[in-house]
This record gives structure tokens, sequence and C-alpha cells, in this order.
């Protein structure tokens, strides 16, 4: 059974019954006519929500407007700049923080979860906070989280924890033909059996 076309989808309950990329929701919502920005849960729930009820679009809660003008953009940073509600990881924030924390630096979203909710700290107390993350990766039993919408990075780090000796070329295999077949809720996650496939 393949995944059919979204023009032979009937219903909500339907279309959750399989894998979509974020880039074929935001396309299927420009096509018809829905708002196609947000995240990717955001757009499955819209979806659904316009094939159950024709006709109605779900409410889109408009963004919380920033209240900082600071631009992370073009501003020099110095290790006193305060973290704003508008903070900014693009070139200009990842080449200061590598001047201070060397290349190796990364933005990843244990990170920046932290900036964001320490509005008022400084970009020294981020520093600070960034090493005490590199730190907890040493421990043997440490596992970042992974976000629930991250649903490849899950099926890899469950698919290799129960097969440790396999390829990754095998991991990449089981999860292109998993994510073809029906789910229970959209969501493609591994089973002992996805080695079958």
């Amino acid at each position: 059974m393949s995944r059919p076309n979204f023009e032979d989808i009937k219903s909500g309950e339907e279309f959750n019954n399989w894998y979509w990329l974020k880039e074929e929701m935001v396309a299927i919502c420009k096509k018809t006519g829905l708002p196609h920005t947000g995240r990717k849960f955001d757009l499955r729930d819209r979806i659904i929500y316009a094939l159950d009820q024709p006709g109605k679009v779900k409410h889109v809660p408009k963004k919380q407007k920033t209240k900082s003008s600071f631009n992370w953009v073009k501003e020099s940073l110095t290790l006193e700049t305060k973290i704003t509600d508008n903070v900014s990881f693009g070139p200009n924030f990842r080449a200061f923080m590598k001047s201070q924390l060397g290349d190796k630096f990364s933005c990843h979203s244990d990170f920046m979860d932290w900036m964001k909710s320490n509005v008022g700290k400084t970009l020294q107390d981020a520093i600070e906070q960034y090493r005490l993350f590199e730190i907890r990766k040493k421990d043997p039993n440490f596992k970042r989280s992974i976000a629930e919408s991250n649903m490849y990075n899950q099926y890899t780090r469950d698919f290799m924890k129960d097969n440790p000796n396999e390829s990754l070329k095998n991991l990449r295999r089981c999860w292109m033909l998993k994510k073809q077949l029906p789910t229970k809720d959209g969501f493609v996650r591994y089973e002992r059996s996805d080695l079958e496939l």
C-alpha cells in the first residue's frame, strides 16, 4: 500500500496515517489557500482541520511582537551584550561565539532554548552555560533530547541502539521504506520488524 496523492485524501484521519515532509505540507497549504508558515506540526494540524471541516481555516495565533529592537545581524557583540527577546543565531552571533569558544562551537537546540529563556542575561553568561552543556556531553549516560518533530534522528538513535552492528546504509534503507508505510498518527517510529522491510 502506497501513500495516496493529497488530492485523493478525504479526511484528516486519512491524512494523519502518512508521513509528510514539511516541504510537502507547505506546498499543500499554498495549493489549498491555507496559511503556510509555522512549525511542521502546525501545518499538519491546519491541513487536518481543513480536511475535516471543508471551507474552514484553523485560527493561526499571531506571533508575539518582540520588545527589543537590538539588531543581532549588524551590532557588534561583546561579552556584556544582553540577550534580548529577538535573539538571532545567524552568522554574526555564530562568529562571535566561535571567537570566544573556538571553531567547534555549534548552535544546538539545548543552547538555543537556554538563550531564548534567559532574556536579560549576558553573552558571558551564555558562554558559561555553553561550557556546562559541553561538560554534560562527556557523561556516557547523557542523551540529548530529540525534538518530537525530528523523527529521523529519533529513528536513527533507536535503530542503532537496537542494532549496533548494522550499517548506516541499512539504517537509511529501513527509514526510506518505513516512512512510506501508513502509521497510526503520522509518526515514523523504529520497530525491530523494520529489518524485515
